[in-house]
C-alpha cells in the first residue's frame, strides 16, 4: 500500500517543529464519559452542509463513541437531520425505520448480518440509534433525524426491495422486474461469481436490463407517489439504483481496483446527495473510514486515479463540507485475518517512526482536536504539508505486513480539515444482547 518514492528519515529538527506545532495548537477534548462537553469542541463546524466524521479502523470503540457524541450534538442544537454511513442501504433502512418510529416489515432480515458483522452491530453503534429513537420521539415525522446507507453492496437484499415493494403497488411491473432480475438468479448470493463469468465470456451482461428496471420505476413516479405517500418510492428507487451499481460493480472488480473504488464512492456520494435534496435547508453527517471522507488527491490513492466522497464533497460543497480525519497510535482493533474470517481482538503495533501518527503521539496530549482551518495557521498547515505515511485498518488488519498493507503516503493538511487524535484504544464490543427499553430483544438488530 505505502508508496515509498520519497526519503522516509525526516530531520530530526523537521520533526520536533512538527511536533511542538501540533502540541501548540492542539486542544485537549473532555473525557469521552463527558458526552455533550466533547461534542460541544465541534460546534465551530456546525456552519457546514456535510460534516465528514471518519475512523482509522472499522473497529475501535473511541472513534464509534466520539462520532456519536459529535453528531448528537450536531442534530440536538444545530439542526442536523441525516446520519449517512458506510454500510448497505436496506441494513441501515432497518435501523431508520425504528429510529424514526416507522413500521417495519415482520418478516425483515436482521440487520447487519453480513460480514463484517461488528462494524455496525456493537455495543456503541446501539447505543447510538437509542438515543437517536429517544430524540426523535416527540417529533413531527417531518422533523425526525434519518439513518442511511451509502454502499452498494447489497445486490441481493435490494433486489428482493424491489419486488417486495412492486408486488404491493404494480404485481404487473412486479413480474416484468422478476424477468430482468432474472438475469442474475444464478449469482444473486455470490455475486462476486458473476463478475468472473462476465469476465470469462461464460455470462453475458445484465446491465441494460436492470437499467431499464430503474427506469421504468422512475416513469411511473406520478402513479407510485399517489399509491405510497413517497418514503417507500423512495425506498424502492434506491434499491433499484443500488441493483444496478452493484452489478456494474461486480462486472468491473476484476478489471482492476481502481474502477471499483471510484464507481463505490460516486455511489455512495450520489446517494447523499439524493438524501439532502430531499429536505429543505438539509445538512448531513457521515461516518465513514478515513479512506473515504479525506480528500483522496491528498493521497496515494487518488495519485494513482482514485476519488472519494470526502473529495467530491469538497469539490461539490467547498467550505460548507468539513472532513474531520481520526487516528490512533495503538491499543486493541476488533478485526480479521482475511475477509470472510472471525472477527478478533488484535493488538495495534504503535505507529512506525516515519507517519503522521508518530507526530500526533509524540505531543504527549493523549486526547485532542488539531483544527486548521482557522487563520493564523500557516505554520501548522506548511509542517502537516509534507508526505508521510499514513496508517489505514480496515475489517482486515495484518501486523505482521503491517507497512504494506496498512500505510499510505498523504498530505495530512489537504486530506482533512482537523484531526481528532486518541493516543490509545480499544476494539469495539460486539452486539450479544440488546437493551432498547420496552422494544422486543430482537429489535432493531434482529439478535
Amino acid at each position: 500500500m505505502a508508496r515509498l518514492s520519497w526519503k522516509q528519515n525526516e530531520n530530526e529538527a523537521s520533526v520536533k517543529e512538527a511536533v511542538d506545532l501540533v502540541r501548540e495548537h492542539g486542544e485537549t477534548l473532555p473525557p469521552m464519559s463527558e458526552d455533550e462537553a466533547f461534542g460541544a469542541m465541534f460546534d465551530r463546524f456546525a456552519d457546514a452542509k456535510v460534516v465528514l466524521l471518519g475512523e482509522a479502523t472499522h473497529g475501535t470503540s473511541e472513534f464509534y463513541r466520539a462520532r456519536a457524541a459529535i453528531t448528537k450534538r450536531l442534530i440536538e442544537q444545530h439542526g442536523f437531520s441525516i446520519v449517512a454511513v458506510e454500510a448497505d442501504w436496506p441494513d441501515a433502512a432497518r435501523i431508520d425505520a425504528y429510529v424514526r418510529h416507522r413500521q417495519l416489515a415482520d418478516d425483515d432480515d436482521a440487520a447487519f448480518q453480513r460480514f463484517p458483522t461488528w462494524m455496525w452491530r456493537n455495543e456503541e453503534v446501539y447505543d447510538f440509534v437509542n438515543w437517536l429513537r429517544d430524540f426523535n420521539k416527540e417529533r413531527a415525522d417531518d422533523e425526525r433525524a434519518e439513518f442511511r446507507g451509502l454502499d452498494v453492496y447489497s445486490l441481493n437484499t435490494s433486489i428482493r426491495s424491489v419486488l417486495d415493494y412492486l408486488d404491493k403497488v404494480d404485481p404487473e411491473a412486479a413480474r416484468e422486474a422478476r424477468g430482468r432480475y432474472g438475469c442474475l438468479s444464478p449469482w444473486q448470493s455470490d455475486p462476486a461469481r458473476y463478475g468472473r463469468a462476465v469476465l470469462t465470456g461464460q455470462k453475458k451482461p445484465c446491465d441494460q436490463a436492470l437499467l431499464r428496471q430503474l427506469q421504468d420505476i422512475l416513469d411511473k413516479r406520478m402513479d407510485y407517489l399517489q399509491a405510497d405517500g413517497g418514503e417507500a418510492f423512495f425506498d424502492a428507487v434506491q434499491n433499484a439504483k443500488i441493483v444496478h451499481a452493484a452489478e456494474h460493480y461486480y462486472r468491473i472488480m476484476y478489471e482492476g481496483a481502481t474502477e471499483s473504488w471510484n464507481l463505490r464512492d460516486r455511489h455512495m456520494f450520489e446517494t447523499l446527495q439524493s438524501l439532502l435534496a430531499r429536505r429543505d435547508n438539509a445538512k448531513a453527517v457521515v461516518w465513514a473510514h478515513n479512506s473515504h471522507i479525506g480528500n483522496a488527491a491528498a493521497t496515494a490513492m487518488g495519485w494513482q486515479g482514485e476519488f472519494n466522497i470526502g473529495e467530491l464533497c469538497r469539490k461539490a460543497y467547498r467550505d460548507e463540507a468539513v472532513l474531520i480525519g481520526f487516528g490512533t497510535d495503538r491499543g486493541t482493533v476488533a478485526a480479521a485475518d482475511d475477509w470472510d474470517e472471525p472477527m478478533q481482538v488484535k493488538t495495534v503495533r504503535p505507529a512506525r517512526p516515519d507517519s503522521h501518527e508518530r507526530i500526533f503521539r509524540d505531543t504527549g496530549l493523549g486526547c485532542f482536536l488539531t483544527d486548521w482551518r482557522e487563520n493564523g495557521q500557516a505554520e501548522l498547515t506548511e509542517i502537516l504539508s509534507r508526505p508521510r505515511l499514513e496508517r489505514a485498518i480496515g475489517v482486515v488488519y495484518r501486523p505482521e505486513t503491517e507497512l504494506y498493507s496498512h500505510y499510505f503516503e498523504a498530505v495530512l493538511a489537504e486530506q482533512f480539515d482537523a484531526f481528532v487524535w486518541f493516543e490509545d484504544t480499544r476494539a469495539v464490543s460486539p452486539l450479544t444482547h440488546a437493551h432498547g427499553k420496552g422494544m422486543p430483544e430482537t429489535y432493531p438488530f434482529g439478535l
